[in-house]
């Protein structure tokens, strides 16, 4: 079972603007800033709510690169230490 716990942290950062570091507990991380408290709180509220489809996004990009590379290496595009990115 997995726990949904966030790490959230807003601060005042400077000329009346706030800074919001948030975790979710898949990991995923983010660092914005809102110019007020409530926008702030809003913010942390939303990207809270939208964990579990922030990690489902994630999964179906970690499979398509995995894919890709999969097909890179039968076309011979990745051998030793190249990753066929350049």
């Amino acid at each position: 079972m997995n726990k949904e716990r966030y790490n959230i942290v807003i601060e005042e950062a400077h000329d009346g603007w706030y800074s919001i570091n948030l975790e979710d507990h898949h990991g995923n991380w983010t660092m914005v800033y809102e110019e007020t408290l409530e926008q702030a709180s809003n913010y942390a509220r939303m990207w809270m709510q939208n964990a579990e489809e922030r990690k489902n996004s994630k999964d179906i990009e970690a499979r398509a690169i995995k894919e890709m590379n999969e097909l890179d290496k039968k076309a011979g595009i990745l051998t030793g230490f190249s990753d066929g990115l350049d």
